[in-house]
């Protein structure tokens, strides 16, 4: 995955998850109960934390182009729509089955921050073996 389609992914599912949380604290705040509407602002919360970790990877994407990375970001984005969307549904919905959905996103999420570190590692280990900084 390119740097740029991450960094435009990035920004697009930050400004859906501005307007979630908007939707969330002015439309939603007397339709539903506040275990639904705490689902939901915790599909919010997890949007938006890994948001900036697809900006941080399209950002070290952009200084040197990884597959590692290109991993990292996708498993960040599977994450976003299963865990986030998932929550969003089940708390829009009321259908409690989809919380066995939510689990695969947040597998994906520890993927994608394992994928990262190890990437990390193995381009430190190559700047050390070659004596670049």
């Amino acid at each position: 995955m390119s740097a740029r389609l991450i960094l435009i992914l990035a920004a697009l599912l930050g400004a859906l998850a501005v307007m979630l949380g908007a939707f969330a604290a002015h439309g939603l705040r007397d339709q539903l109960s506040p275990r639904l509407l705490e689902v939901f602002r915790t599909g919010v919360d997890y949007q938006f934390w890994h948001v900036l970790a697809l900006l941080a990877v399209g950002l070290l994407q952009q200084h040197q182009r990884r597959l590692g990375f290109s991993i990292s970001a996708g498993a960040f984005l599977l994450g976003i729509l299963l865990f986030s969307g998932s929550l969003f549904v089940l708390a829009l919905s009321g259908v409690h089955w989809l919380g066995a959905i939510t689990p695969l996103g947040g597998t994906a999420f520890i993927i994608g921050w394992l994928c990262l570190a190890v990437t990390l590692v193995k381009q430190g280990k190559e700047h050390a073996d070659s004596g670049k900084r």
